[in-house]
């Protein structure tokens, strides 16, 4: 059975640092691309960070790119998320997601097979 258990969320000020952990299980956490969504109040699951399975090759929104860094350890079968200068805009809850063989830029657009249940993330002024 697939897990993918998210930590790190939390209330933090703007401008603060705070670090995402996804700890992954029932997969071969190597074979997977690997993925950061996040779904604000009132708003639909946005891409925010993509890693692929080989490679090394990562992907950003936008609104995150220079702010936010994705990585993986595959000796841990752990994705963590980054992110520093932070904004209320970043409020939301974050999902950790994972597909077989994903290639970042496809993952972009969702399509993922397996999704965690997310973690918190409130940004105060």
């Amino acid at each position: 059975q697939v897990h993918l258990v998210e930590s790190g969320g939390g209330l933090v000020q703007a401008g603060d640092s705070l670090t995402l952990t996804c700890l992954a299980s029932g997969i071969t956490f190597t074979m997977y691309g690997m993925a950061w969504f996040r779904q604000a109040p009132g708003k639909e699951r946005e891409f925010v960070a993509a890693a692929s399975w080989i490679g090394g090759r990562t992907l950003y929104a936008d609104s995150v790119k220079d702010r936010f860094t994705i990585s993986r350890d595959g000796n841990k079968n752990t994705l963590y998320l980054q992110m520093n200068s932070l904004r209320p805009e970043d409020t939301a809850v974050y999902f950790c997601a994972a597909k077989p063989g994903g290639i970042a830029a496809d993952m972009m657009s969702g399509g993922m097979n397996y999704w965690g249940n997310g973690t918190l993330v409130t940004v105060s002024l």
